[in-house]
């Protein structure tokens, strides 16, 4: 694929998405979308209060925009083939937006309810799973209609195993568990937007690789527009991605790991998402069981927090974990599967 796919859905993404900030916040502040912070938590993010949140929609505009530009200037350059394997992948990445910006949707349903009854709690658990569940079958489902009827799980340097009919049922659990542990890494400025850009970059180069070109358009451009928003995101925040945006990059991890079919390196590449969900496991598990907790706080970002560690560390130490963790993603897909 032409590099210039690339360059254009890039520069495209980063732009709209940065560009979307000096409009967007403004009018979020405007109109008093600001974060209500939990008393339970870390004491001095008591001075974000009311900041502004949905700023998700700043990168999900910018992916949109980004892959636009991207299939345009791809289906008319020369390296289209227009071949049954082209456009099924071209199918797999458009229906793994729509997924994603249906959760994303989800949490601005969540955000939303939280601004308008100003508190930190929105949709009720069960309303927020149920809709989850069947965004999750829906995409599988389309997956399946799109031609690709594989139940394979693979395995680096050890195989591939046929799950048959309980594929489906395990997916759907995995789709849930992923979205909601990117949901949970976004606690901190800048946090969950720089781990999922790192991610973003890890698939960008493995679809490079195995030439999956629809979605690694999908990845350059998750990975500029997640940039863009960075510049109103990190330390100190200007605007807050929301449940918005956290579902939204949850959604997109699943569409770039489960599109590729590479469901096992979306927990290598995602590490910190894993640690982040199993650590709030974990500290429920052991106060309901022991009555003590193993954290000081969960997720574990703030139990690095409450050990003095700043918010610019934890990114910075959690996102050349995220590095690392990629590397080792890129090398399975390239010589373990």
């Amino acid at each position: 694929m032409s590099i210039w796919v690339s360059v254009f859905a890039a520069i495209s993404a980063f732009a709209v998405s940065a560009i979307l900030g000096v409009i967007l916040i403004p009018m979020l502040r405007k109109l008093k979308f600001g974060q209500t912070i939990l008393d339970i938590g870390p004491r001095w993010h008591k001075s974000k209060q009311g900041t502004p949140t949905m700023g998700g929609l700043l990168f999900a505009g910018g992916t949109i925009v980004g892959i636009i530009v991207g299939i345009v200037i791809m289906i008319s350059g020369s390296d289209w083939t227009g071949s049954s394997d082209y456009v099924q992948q071209l199918i797999k990445m458009i229906t793994g937006l729509i997924m994603a910006l249906a959760f994303g949707f989800v949490g601005f349903i969540d955000d939303y309810i939280k601004v308008a009854k100003k508190r930190n709690l929105g949709l009720r658990a069960r309303d927020k799973l149920f809709m989850q569940s069947i965004i999750s079958a829906l995409y599988l489902w389309a997956i399946y209609l799109s031609g690709d009827t594989s139940t394979l799980i693979k395995i680096p340097f050890i195989g591939q195993f046929d799950l048959g009919i309980f594929y489906f049922p395990i997916a759907i659990i995995f789709i849930i568990f992923i979205v909601n542990a990117v949901n949970l890494t976004d606690g901190i400025d800048g946090l969950c937007g720089s781990v999922t850009f790192i991610y973003a970059l890890v698939f960008m180069m493995i679809c490079t690789f195995l030439d999956f070109r629809s979605l690694n358009i999908y990845a350059v451009s998750l990975a500029a527009s997640i940039l863009g928003f960075l510049i109103w995101n990190y330390y100190p925040a200007k605007v807050f991605m929301g449940d918005t945006g956290s579902m939204f990059l949850g959604g997109s991890v699943i569409a770039l790991g489960i599109g590729a079919g590479l469901h096992v390196l979306i927990i290598i590449a995602g590490i910190i998402y894993i640690v982040e969900a199993l650590s709030v496991v974990l500290q429920v598990i052991s106060f309901k069981t022991t009555g003590k907790r193993i954290f000081k706080m969960s997720p574990i970002h703030h139990h690095f927090e409450m050990s003095d560690w700043s918010e610019v560390k934890i990114v910075t130490v959690f996102s050349l974990v995220t590095v690392i963790a990629g590397g080792i993603a890129i090398l399975c897909a390239l010589y373990g599967i």
